[in-house]
């Protein structure tokens, strides 16, 4: 029999995969879904998700100079960027087009591929010094290596300007030298780029492959002439030799025969259901439920760029619409990313489940300060089971809903998208057979540029403020709940499903929300979507800590309750001052609205959540009870996946208030006591310090820049080469990331760089020897420097790193205290409690004993050093987070202040908090320090 991976299986270990490789690669993890499917519908199919969809995506930023291919001259130098070759992902496009469980073993493990995101970080590391030289950027033109391999990408680079290449086989890296022709040109080892550069550029590119130490080679050149030319020098041949037009020519078009088949119907049956049953069992939903323990192995910090991450308010809940990045370390400005899928519903009514896609998408996305709804660009992703009963026909038909229809209604494009056309699962075991067909899926990510990240609306409600909460529908009146997870909580599929009814009505919310967000008129927002407005509101309250206050007669109406509380037609929920209620009236009737609001009740402090109805209370409980419901699923994934007691300590973290995030400063943060020396026009240079691998040295370089300091990037190749000397610079700063990749001990490796060559060894010694300096080790560097501590004077007591006590990557908020030490980064900070970026899976100090200079540890709301866990993520005895050698000169510490020396990089920080986040202090100080 045939043997299938559980779905439990997958969630458990899947994500850590992909979010290793994140991390590692140094790209945030800023947002994703968690759908869980397994019903039989009206036809006796079941539908689920037993082939996992698993979402991978990412946004950024180009010059307008670098957005189209430039054409490729004859000559021009054709280049395989990263790599090597290996025997790997020969099977990898039949086996993915296949159903789980039909699969031949063989073609399975063909189709397998590498992980090697630290490849990726120095191949990108040289496009990056590429690019960053704007119009002279030596690149000419870029193509990912995917799908075929090097026999996809290089015809399709040279084809891009009708021309031809003549190409040597044996120059393209290889790790594996019995691999054939075939092999070599077809295989899909990842982390590759094929590269057009110049001729008169070609030793520029080169030696900046060798700073980065980046595996290339220079595979052949353009030609004129239209043939594709592959020689072969083992064996003397042309293994390719044929004309452009005949590989890259039209494909003949593909013919489907799509049947409609009635959509299953089948009542929900859900008379008598309490409704405090139905509120606990839909909270555990996992659609609905938490999703921290997804979230928390994910670096959301890095680059320093994020300004609105998954976890909202000082408790840090995952809640977030949006995910929101900046566009410079400088500017307010910056992007918004948002996703939405409602595949369930698809089961029933595959169109509807198109535009509720895009709906929840844009729902989620208008939390940001989006400007204008054609500002919006949209990812399509679709998935279906081909060739199933009526699937073919209900893509085609939700495509067209989705793509001629309700977009250019909107007036959004669909420029990019992808598709997985085999979403269905097979397998055989003692039981029999067993088959499980996902539904039509479209996972919908939306991006926009935003006026101004600190316009950010969350969920988390304010209780500062005299407010009310509001619901804006946008199909007033109606109550279905086909498709929803309270139907999916009860078994069941249900057979009406909500539906984005009028598309004029989702234009007029948008151009409502920003009406009341430029009228200051929004305390709070969520969106209406999985579980019901009962989940959205119990969410805001959630990330407040705070009760409700509800009033029944206004939501339920004359409705059933359960479909009052629990449809998830689409619309939003706000929190709006009572002094602005007549401006949220005023603008509903401006947008025609009017009749969409439903009044809801308001928040209250006393963390009781009560659902009344002329005089009598449908439902009474407590913000911990309905919390801890919801996070129950995350707690339970967490357990089995990471240290049971971590898992348990956080759980019950849920009722205790020291929990949250605080701010207590002894200085003021934005003093800027460095100006004085900055206005003199001296800038003292610093070396940003990195290894292969760190991908934490852009923010850093910015934060030193900030405070006054000429930031230098300085390669370790640099200095093994003598291209640069330690001599030259005040201060040394070895930045984070993951040196030589996602080893245990990648930070000794890089110490042992020095320590083991006698030159580099004693440029260090001379560095650390001169009182006039000041060095800097954070995360990975922290790492690195701890082990150079025989050279560093004063350090002999310095810890080691471990691993982390919850034998998991955590990317979380940790409060620090400074410490009283004699560091010269931390001095008049001492006291003060910050919150402070955290993301390593290394960061347990051990071996300290009593001589040990702690400048900084892990405490609680309370200032209390703490060893209980997340608070102390890492679970360093005595809540050790940064220690300073013996005259304070150099300071090492597990924690990122570089990812959050902005007010608007941190998560979480009181409302009232300046432009210049506590953090920056330490890299004014280390200015003031030099002078």
């Amino acid at each position: 029999p045939s043997r299938i991976a559980s779905a439990l299986d997958i969630m458990l270990e899947g994500p850590i995969g992909a979010a290793a490789f994140n991390n590692e690669f140094g790209r945030p993890n800023l947002a994703g879904y968690f759908r869980t499917l397994e019903q039989q519908d009206a036809h006796g199919t079941t539908r689920g998700y037993h082939k996992p969809i698993m979402l991978a995506g990412g946004m950024g930023n180009i010059r307008r100079e670098h957005v189209e291919k430039l054409d490729v001259l004859a000559g021009g130098k054709v280049i395989v960027l990263g790599g090597p070759a290996m025997l790997i992902g020969l099977g990898g496009g039949a086996a993915s087009s296949m159903a789980s469980g039909q699969s031949d073993e063989d073609l399975d493990f063909a189709s397998v591929q590498r992980d090697n995101p630290e490849m990726q970080r120095r191949a990108q590391e040289v496009i990056d010094a590429c690019w960053s030289q704007g119009r002279d950027n030596p690149i000419v033109l870029i193509h990912d290596v995917g799908a075929g391999g090097l026999s996809n990408a290089v015809p399709e680079s040279v084809d891009h300007s009708e021309r031809g290449g003549r190409f040597e086989l044996r120059s393209v890296p290889s790790l594996d030298g019995s691999m054939s022709p075939m092999a070599i040109w077809c295989n899909e080892a990842q982390e590759r780029y094929v590269i057009v550069v110049r001729p008169e550029r070609l030793a520029e590119f080169e030696a900046l492959c060798e700073r980065e130490r980046c595996v290339y080679a220079v595979v052949g050149e353009v030609t004129d002439e239209r043939r594709l030319l592959v020689n072969d020098a083992h064996f003397d041949e042309a293994c390719v030799d044929m004309p452009m037009e005949t590989l890259l020519g039209k494909t003949p078009r593909t013919h489907i025969d799509a049947q409609r088949v009635a959509a299953p119907a089948n009542a929900l049956q859900l008379e008598d259901v309490p409704l405090k049953e139905a509120l606990m069992r839909v909270l555990r939903v996992p659609a609905v439920a938490s999703k921290s323990f997804l979230i928390t192995i994910g670096d959301r910090t890095v680059g320093g760029l994020c300004a609105r991450d998954q976890m909202v308010g000082p408790w840090q809940v995952p809640v977030s619409d949006v995910a929101v990045t900046l566009s410079s370390f400088d500017a307010d400005c910056g992007e918004a990313m948002a996703l939405g899928e409602r595949t369930p519903v698809a089961a029933i009514d595959g169109p509807a489940s198109g535009r509720l896609a895009v709906t929840e998408a844009l729902t989620n996305l208008m939390a940001a300060d989006v400007r204008a709804l054609g500002d919006v660009r949209l990812s399509a992703n679709w998935m279906a089971a081909a060739g199933h009963r009526g699937d073919d026909a209900a893509l085609f038909d939700t495509v067209r809903a989705v793509g001629e229809a309700l977009c250019p209604e909107l007036g959004i494009a669909i420029p990019v998208g992808k598709d997985s056309l085999s979403m269905r699962s097979t397998w055989q075991d003692e039981n029999g057979d067993h088959a499980v067909v996902a539904p039509v899926s479209l996972i919908v990510s939306a991006f926009a540029p935003v006026g101004d990240v600190r316009h950010t609306l969350t969920p988390q409600l304010d209780l500062h403020t005299d407010s009310q909460l509001w619901l804006i529908e946008l199909n007033p009146g109606k109550r279905r709940l086909g498709g929803s997870c309270l139907a999916q909580a009860f078994g069941q599929l249900g057979d009406e499903p909500p539906d984005l009814d009028t598309p004029a009505t989702l234009k007029a919310l948008f151009e409502m929300i920003v009406t009341l967000r430029d009228h200051d008129a929004l305390l709070a927002y969520h969106d209406r979507s999985d579980g019901g407005v009962i989940v959205s509101l119990l969410e805001m309250a959630f990330a407040a800590r705070c009760g409700l206050d509800l009033d029944a007669s206004s939501i339920i109406g004359d409705a059933d309750p359960l479909a009052a509380l629990f449809c998830e037609e689409p619309g939003v929920v706000v929190q709006i001052p009572t002094s602005a209620v007549d401006t949220m009236q005023t603008v509903a009737r401006q947008t025609g609205l009017v009749d969409h609001l439903v009044y809801l009740g308001r928040p209250t402090a006393e963390q009781i959540i009560r659902l009344h109805q002329n005089g009598d209370t449908l439902i009474k409980t407590t913000r911990a009870e309905c919390q801890r419901e919801w996070a129950q699923t995350s707690y339970r994934m967490q357990a089995l996946r990471d240290h049971p007691d971590c898992a348990r300590e956080e759980f019950e973290g849920i009722d205790e208030p020291s929990t949250a995030l605080a701010l207590s400063l002894t200085f003021d943060a934005n003093e800027d006591v460095c100006a004085p020396f900055v206005n003199t026009g001296a800038r003292p240079s610093v070396a940003i310090l990195r290894e292969q691998g760190v991908n934490g040295h852009v923010e850093m370089a910015a934060a030193f820049t900030r405070a006054g300091f000429v930031a230098h990037d300085v390669h370790m190749s640099d200095l093994v080469r003598g291209h640069a000397s330690l001599e030259a610079y005040s201060g040394l700063v070895a930045c984070g990331g993951f040196s030589y990749g996602d080893v245990l001990g990648a930070g000794r490796g890089w110490a042992q760089s020095v320590l083991f060559d006698d030159a580099l060894r004693a440029q260090f010694e001379r560095f650390f020897e001169d009182t006039s300096r000041f060095a800097l080790g954070v995360c990975n560097g922290c790492q690195m420097m701890s082990h150079l501590a025989p050279i560093i004077p004063g350090a002999s007591h310095w810890p080691q790193f471990e691993r982390n006590r919850s034998e998991q990557f955590e990317a979380r908020v940790a409060l620090l205290k400074i410490a009283d030490s004699p560091s010269v980064l931390l001095r008049d900070m001492t006291g003060s409690v910050i919150p402070v970026a955290i993301a390593h899976a290394e960061g347990r100090a051990s071996g300290t004993d009593e001589a040990l200079q702690v400048s900084a540890r892990y405490v609680d709301a309370t200032g209390a050093a703490t060893q209980r866990y997340p608070a102390n993520p890492n679970g360093s005895p005595d809540a050790i987070a940064a220690v300073c050698n013996d005259d304070g000169r150099v300071t090492i510490m597990m924690p990122h202040p570089e990812r959050v020396f902005r007010t608007v990089q941190n998560s979480w920080l009181p409302d009232d908090a300046g432009a210049d986040a506590p953090w920056l202090r330490l890299f004014r100080n280390a200015r003031t320090w030099l002078d």
